[in-house]
């Protein structure tokens, strides 16, 4: 066969594929809570890089050691945003003949991208101030809607606690069931640095008085606490009592919810990490169904591994009966 006889048997091959893989989005594999900020030096190393690094590099509160709220990645405004093809966030910032703020959702990339253009320094730095609590609530909104959808790859089976709690939640295979009770689930998931656990449980809604929520959170935390026990002798698993946790009124599968983030310890131990509490007011079934997640990890970054039992968490859907 000589050789153009061969290249007419693969042209359509070739074409057919081509037109395929046009087609379909490109993935990105970025790190989560990673943001590329594609901004010239002079503003990054000024007062409009303090900005950003204020708004989008502050310390995560409740976590056992300071870590920031996202990593940033800086690159110059003459790289296009175009090619930064490995962040799922993208913020371009730059000087411009009139003040602009946008957001692009591509669609064929999972990108959100966010421009802040200002004719001055003053300019942009108001523009961030006005909507950074936008950028960051839509960058972890993607964060938690991408681990989901990892997730739903390969779940755990999830008979035991839909027939217990009549609930769905979507938790990833690599969690094993530790103890079960009647009204009581741990589940644990151990990794290189240490673990993670989610606990579901529920109690009767008029255990929770309006006026004190925070301290009967407390108190309900640490009265299950006496499940999670270390290797030593009287020991359990307490609210640690060096800060008082950070207390927020949200909502899950459309029903008010408590949100508590803040740490644990073991009582006469030196174990401790920060943990994600969930209270569900459940009045159809007059319950509040608690679904919280902690980790271990004394060696490690903590905060990823919060984002991605946050993610598990808010995965909830409780069954309409």
């Amino acid at each position: 066969m000589n050789k153009t006889h061969f290249l007419f048997i693969i042209l359509p091959f070739l074409l057919v594929s081509c037109l395929k893989t046009d087609k379909q989005p490109k993935p990105v594999s970025g790190k989560t809570n990673t943001i590329s900020i594609i901004i010239d030096d002079q503003l990054w190393y000024g007062e409009v890089g303090d900005s950003i690094r204020n708004k989008f590099a502050s310390p995560v509160w409740g976590l056992t050691q300071e870590e920031p709220l996202f990593t940033i990645n800086q690159y110059p405004a003459r790289l296009l945003e175009g090619f930064v093809t490995d962040s799922r966030s993208i913020i371009v910032v730059k000087k411009a003949p009139t003040d602009k703020f946008e957001i692009i959702r591509s669609k064929n990339l999972p990108h959100n991208t966010f421009r802040i253009y200002g004719k001055s320094v003053d300019d942009i730095i108001c523009s961030l101030e006005l909507n950074s609590a936008q950028i960051i609530k839509m960058i972890r909104d993607a964060e938690i809607q991408k681990i989901q959808e990892d997730n739903s790859k390969s779940l755990l089976n999830p008979a035991i606690i839909k027939n217990k709690f009549h609930v769905e939640i979507q938790i990833p295979i690599g969690y094993e069931y530790m103890l079960h009770k009647k009204n009581f689930i741990w589940l644990k998931k151990n990794i290189i640095s240490g673990n993670t656990s989610l606990l579901i449980y529920q109690i009767p809604l008029r255990t929770f008085k309006k006026t004190n929520v925070v301290g009967d959170i407390i108190k309900m935390r640490d009265s299950i606490g006496n499940y999670i026990k270390g290797t030593e002798p009287n020991t359990r698993m307490i609210t640690g009592e060096a800060y008082a946790p950070y207390f927020s009124n949200t909502f899950l599968d459309g029903k008010q919810a408590y949100e508590t983030k803040g740490t644990w310890e073991l009582k006469n131990d030196f174990m401790a990490g920060p943990f994600i509490n969930y209270a569900i007011l459940d009045k159809p079934n007059n319950r509040i169904l608690v679904i919280e997640g902690f980790c271990y990890s004394p060696s490690n970054q903590e905060r990823d591994l919060m984002l991605d039992l946050e993610a598990i968490i808010k995965s909830v859907k409780i069954d309409k009966r």
